[in-house]
């Protein structure tokens, strides 16, 4: 399903019925849309499990309804307080997942939702964000005033923002693109966008009041959500540091970490799938990544080693349990902050 998960089905969704399955995270990574890169990081996968769970559990304890059904632990499916090794494999429910055909960059969401009855993953990402760091789109997109903000400009530093903001993105594109509420609106099928949004401040809010016990700082993240039966229902993986970004006393503790190091040390690749991308929209075709000619680099042994303590200590600070044989997150923190 993903570049960094696989998906197994033990019963088919239909029309009017969820299906049954599980998520299997693998250790593989992904940045810059490119999908699986050469190396991998250890305990990545059981991190991200992790943390999806013990945020689906809570969500649920809150009265917001997920996919999400517990992990796997000797072929069982039980609550993550029942196992003692960090899990791989997460159980959820299935929705249908209809094909969105397409015609150069212009997709058909109309046959999408023909097919898509009352049982559908809603094509859609919401974003939301609680600060603005440099370089985010959406300084490009936005004006500080938008978001009611007293500055005539973006200023040069990162910005807080005093109420989460919230957009809606493509999900099944092959590049990413915002999207206006009415757009967004007419994508999302029979699903409401003001449910959408609702439903994406109340994970955030909880995602930030968990992030602050563990005394990490929670930026900005994504959901996606099914739709089924007149209900929308949260899915894929909420509050991770793959889908979210963290910092911890202003250092990244997140995917967004490794983003970085690529930045600094593979420009030439990172700015290849710039370029690729410009490419693909400037010719009118979605596959980007047959344009790009210049390949990623697997990562040094210490940068490994250090991406891997960052995710598993992050990971225990954030459930408030010693899952992993893992430093201390501000020594974790450290030893990336130093690469």
């Amino acid at each position: 399903m993903t570049s960094v998960k696989e998906f197994r089905v033990e019963r088919e969704p239909t029309p009017d019925s969820l299906g049954r399955g599980s998520f299997v995270f693998t250790d593989d990574y992904s940045v810059f849309d490119w999908g699986k890169m050469p190396d991998t990081i250890p305990d990545k996968g059981a991190s991200l499990c992790t943390m999806g769970a013990f945020n689906f559990e809570r969500l649920e304890e809150e009265g917001i309804p997920t996919h999400y059904r517990g992990v796997v632990s000797d072929d069982e499916v039980v609550p993550l307080s029942d196992v003692t090794e960090p899990p791989t494999e997460m159980a959820i429910d299935l929705t249908q997942v209809p094909n969105l055909p397409r015609e150069g960059r212009d997709y058909d969401y109309d046959l999408f939702h023909s097919g898509a009855d009352d049982n559908y993953l809603i094509p859609l990402e919401i974003v939301f964000r609680n600060s603005v760091p440099v370089g985010s789109s959406l300084r490009r997109r936005t004006d500080p005033e938008d978001h009611g903000l007293d500055f005539p400009e973006w200023p040069d530093g990162a910005v807080q923002l005093e109420e989460p903001a919230v957009e809606f993105s493509t999900k099944f594109e092959e590049s990413d693109r915002y999207l206006s509420r009415s757009e967004a609106d007419e994508i999302a099928g029979k699903a409401d966008v003001d449910e959408l949004e609702q439903i994406a401040h109340e994970v955030n809010d909880f995602v930030t009041r968990q992030a602050a016990k563990a005394d990490l700082t929670h930026e900005d993240g994504k959901i996606e959500c099914l739709y089924y039966d007149g209900e929308i229902r949260v899915a894929d993986v909420v509050g991770t540091f793959d889908e979210n970004r963290f910092t911890f006393h202003g250092q990244q503790v997140s995917k967004e970490s490794i983003r970085q190091y690529h930045k600094r040390e593979q420009t030439e690749w990172v700015d290849a799938v710039r370029d690729a991308k410009v490419e693909a929209k400037e010719r009118d075709v979605a596959d980007w990544k047959s344009l790009c000619s210049v390949e990623p680099q697997p990562l040094p042994d210490g940068v490994i080693t250090a991406a891997r303590d960052l995710y598993t200590a992050g990971t225990n600070a954030y459930v408030d349990r010693d899952l992993f044989d893992a430093p201390s997150l501000e020594d974790a923190v450290m030893a990336i902050k130093n690469l």
